[in-house]
């Protein structure tokens, strides 16, 4: 990690998942940090909306419409946002999906192919658009928003644990394979927040109740903070809250106990809902 900050001033950043959430809220302090920013992701009227508010604020940014599963779409998306900067230094894949649930419920179109497509394909697939221009000029930031359930895997979240793994193996595969050309790969990995993404994975009573115990209270805005940190210093990777460092450290030591405890709560709550 650095000791002292880069500016990120003029510095072209290229977000996926800004409509909302992590990616809309670090959009904002990018642009407050004096980065031109790409605003990418599905929702073509949030985006242009956004991008007008940080127009309207004094920043720069542009909204461009994109489904990362579509390589065409990402094709676009990464010549759109070099024709007009010539250059992409920070990539934030931030596009995510999630699903709560028992897995015998998921179904196999949305909760399994598309989730592992959004979360773990897409982002390998707009991280290979962008990466030869960052190679040509040996440098740029790639910051990879995964997520806790990249390093433990509680039950409920299979399909969601499971892209997230994916995730992490990528970042840290990536990280090793390109670091000669100068080029930083940065995995963020927070714990429940309170976002948009969080009413769209699903209900379930069991999960709440994991969650509840948890008793975490992060927002989006504290996420989004902590991914400027990580550009403005980068690292390999920023797990928060930082007391969750405990909890995967405790899993990765000491794997039986983990699963004793959560054979347990599975036992008890998986007849509930």
């Amino acid at each position: 990690m650095n000791l002292f900050p880069i500016s990120l001033e003029n510095k072209v950043v290229l977000i996926t998942g800004a409509s909302s959430g992590f990616g809309e809220d670090a959009a904002w302090l990018f642009a407050e940090e004096g980065c031109k920013v790409v605003l990418a992701a599905r929702r073509i009227d949030r985006l242009r909306r956004l991008a007008s508010k940080i127009q309207d604020a004094g920043g720069e940014a542009i909204a461009v419409p994109v489904d990362i599963v579509n390589a065409d779409d990402v094709d676009n998306m990464v010549k759109a946002t070099l024709d007009l900067y010539d250059r992409i230094d920070i990539l934030f894949n931030n596009a995510g999906i999630g699903r709560v649930g028992w897995f015998e419920e998921h179904s196999v179109d949305r909760d399994i192919n598309t989730l592992i497509q959004v979360n773990l394909v897409g982002m390998m697939q707009v991280t290979r658009m962008v990466l030869p221009h960052m190679i040509a000029r040996r440098e740029g930031h790639i910051i990879n928003m995964i997520s806790v359930a990249g390093l433990i895997s509680p039950p409920l979240i299979s399909s969601y644990s499971a892209s997230k793994y994916g995730a992490k193996a990528f970042t840290d595969s990536l990280r090793r394979e390109i670091a000669p050309f100068g080029i930083k790969v940065s995995g963020i990995y927070p714990g429940p927040a309170s976002t948009e993404f969080g009413s769209h994975i699903g209900r379930n009573k069991a999960y709440q109740s994991i969650r509840n115990s948890l008793n975490i209270r992060m927002t989006s805005d504290y996420v989004a903070h902590c991914v400027l940190n990580v550009a403005k210093r980068p690292r390999r990777s920023l797990i928060i809250p930082w007391w969750f460092r405990i909890i995967t450290t405790f899993d990765t030591l000491f794997p039986v106990v983990v699963d004793w405890i959560l054979y347990l709560f599975s036992r008890i709550k998986h007849k509930l809902d």
